[in-house]
């Protein structure tokens, strides 16, 4: 069985796309992550209010008038807040990540 030259230029070429994989990953730090998690809470936050506002009987003055309502506001609620930190906390990672890229 002949085994190949450790001097081949396909290993070699595998070895350094996975090694610029790695970093890119490593430089990343979970950003992307945050980013798209906080947005997608945030949608569904938006989501859920507009759900009790129109579908599920409106939004009284003594808060929802129907059960549907009032969970899609509890919900509405959580995910708002929770939603937007997720999404400040990725971007504020983004623009440093950014900064520190500009530097090297």
């Amino acid at each position: 069985m002949k085994q190949k030259p450790e001097s081949d230029p396909e290993s070699t070429r595998r070895e350094l796309h996975l090694a610029a994989r790695r970093e890119s990953a490593a430089d990343d730090y979970g950003t992307r992550q945050l980013l798209r998690s906080g947005g997608w809470t945030l949608f569904a936050g938006v989501l859920a209010a507009a759900a009790a506002q129109f579908l599920f009987g409106g939004i009284g003055r003594q808060g929802p008038h129907t059960n549907s309502g009032w969970l899609a506001m509890i919900v509405a609620l959580n995910c708002l807040p929770f939603g937007l930190l997720l999404f400040l906390l990725g971007f504020a990672k983004w623009l440093r990540n950014r900064n520190l890229r500009k530097r090297q």
